[in-house]
């Protein structure tokens, strides 16, 4: 899997100082500046510490199965702003290398907030996802207009978690699954629109059109 960051730091050069430094802990295996430089940091064979305590599908160490992007941005705690042309240029063939270097699914590329949802909200609502997806490198946000197919909170949880998130924190959960498909709105509230959304996922994996 691939996992997407911002770096959250007011700086290029105090996330790329962070993310050298032995003694932070933290690593990735690549960084893309705003202006679309990209640096190598940990080659993709070896463990980057990008995702902390996180799951997904069933895998709970995620830095060992996960290649880790992180893309410069201040984030919410210091002037949250969208990603520059530029950068996300630069994010796109970087992806496809990797997508088909490890053959992986689309439903596979994934933000930090995915697979840590009561940690984290990166990369955010203002990273574009439809531009990923529109190059086929994640998947396209259904468009659906249909009461919720659940009969109540309890089976659309149980979907969530079938989808790939980690339940354990509904609201962040539902939080993150909004952050990443229905961004206008982020509530941590299960309405008929996110209900949907999901179900119409769910039926696209089923039937593997998620590849």
């Amino acid at each position: 899997m691939v996992v997407l960051h911002y770096t959250g730091m007011e700086s290029a050069e105090a996330a790329l100082e962070r993310l050298c430094s032995e003694e932070a802990g933290v690593s990735a295996h690549y960084l893309i500046e705003e202006d679309g430089t990209v640096h190598r940091l940990v080659r993709e064979d070896r463990r980057a510490w990008h995702a902390g305590k996180s799951y997904w599908r069933g895998i709970t160490d995620v830095n060992s199965a996960s290649v880790g992007i992180e893309l410069v941005n201040p984030g919410h705690e210091f002037g949250y702003r969208p990603f520059p042309d530029a950068q996300m240029e630069a994010l796109l063939p970087l992806l496809a290398e990797i997508v088909q270097r490890h053959d992986i699914p689309r439903a596979n590329v994934v933000g930090h907030s995915d697979v840590a949802p009561a940690r984290k909200e990166d990369p955010g609502e203002l990273f574009d996802w439809d531009l990923l997806a529109a190059h086929r490198l994640a998947l396209k946000t259904p468009r659906v207009s249909m009461p919720s197919p659940f009969e109540n909170d309890g089976a659309f949880f149980l979907a969530l978690e079938r989808w790939g998130y980690d339940i354990s924190d509904q609201t962040a959960a539902c939080r993150a699954f909004q952050r990443r498909w229905r961004p206008h709105i982020i509530d941590g509230q299960v309405d008929g629109e996110c209900s949907a959304m999901l179900f119409s996922l769910l039926l696209d994996r089923d039937s593997g059109k998620t590849r």
